[in-house]
């Protein structure tokens, strides 16, 4: 199948998250389209049937990179034996995160009610995880979850990477769980963009999502690409806010829904491709390289 040239949206990738099917299949719909990343998961590894390695070996096969690896839920804030186990679990997801290739592993914020609500125990935590990822070269992106027990706006997860101080511990920052929170926008401006280690990118379909539960809904089942939803202009300022800030690493596509479970693989990836197409070209005014600028950056290669 010929795959798509038209168009510069490099630095945009898909979620394994958002397509059925084998794992293979996902990746070649991605490359088909025109992707040249992915955001992988921990169940794309322990699920293929030919095991861990099978699918390492598949991921590198298609050729595309790993935006990063996710992820690793209710870590921080424990004690005693929870901790003792939440360490164990981080050292084995650190592992596959490396084998992979990838450099970013996500952490979610606790929603456990056993965990502290102390944001210095919360940021010791985060330092141990960022220093046992250190030895891998893998960095640790902090992301608030909007229904977290303590952390569940970026702002409060951004106070908590400034406590814990360390160079491989930044935010990851996910859109839904900025338009959920309500978070004001202009908060944005205050972040380092060189601690913002991942950007993941949705929309939802309807204005407010006032619960927890009703976050977690939308969350796992219907968010939809940018551009479908009803928070364009607030997806289109997150983008503008970043972009001006200095932000230029990955975005991804972080969209978890149901109906695109049950479509083909190529139809969910176009409309990934006609998101990205409109937010590199038409919000960020990226150009389509000129034939030798391509050729140029294929010899610097």
């Amino acid at each position: 199948m010929r795959l798509h040239t038209e168009g510069n949206f490099e630095g945009f990738g898909m979620d394994t998250i958002t397509l059925a099917g084998p794992l293979e299949a996902k990746l070649s719909a991605m490359r088909e389209a025109g992707f040249t990343q992915v955001m992988l998961k921990a169940n794309d590894l322990v699920g293929h049937p030919g095991g861990l390695s099978a699918a390492v070996q598949a991921v590198k096969d298609s050729g595309l990179r790993g935006t990063g690896f996710q992820v690793l839920r209710d870590f921080e804030g424990l004690s005693g034996h929870l901790h003792h186990y939440k360490v164990d679990i981080a050292k084995s997801m650190l592992e596959m995160c490396a084998a992979l290739g990838c450099t970013v592993l996500l952490a979610c914020s606790s929603t456990s009610r056993h965990a502290t609500q102390d944001l210095d125990l919360i940021a010791r935590d985060l330092r141990k995880l960022a220093m046992l990822a250190v030895p891998l070269g893998i960095k640790i992106a902090y992301e608030g979850l909007s229904w977290g027990h303590t952390v569940n706006e970026f702002t409060t997860a951004w106070d908590v990477v400034c406590r814990a101080d360390c160079p491989n511990l930044g935010v990851g920052i996910d859109s839904f769980h900025v338009l959920a929170a309500k978070t004001p926008l202009s908060e944005i401006d205050y972040l380092d963009p060189s601690k913002i280690f991942l950007v993941q990118l949705a929309d939802f379909l309807w204005q407010d999502t006032p619960t927890f539960e009703e976050r977690m809904t939308t969350a796992r089942t219907m968010r939809v690409f940018p551009g479908e939803g009803v928070h364009s202009e607030q997806v289109v300022e997150l983008v503008l806010r970043l972009d001006k800030l200095g932000y230029r690493g990955d975005y991804s596509f972080e969209v978890f829904n149901d109906d695109f479970l049950n479509l083909p693989l190529p139809t969910v990836a176009e409309r990934a491709r006609k998101s990205a197409l409109w937010l590199a070209e038409d919000v960020l005014k990226r150009s389509v390289p000129l034939p030798g600028q391509m050729r140029l950056k294929a010899m610097a290669g």
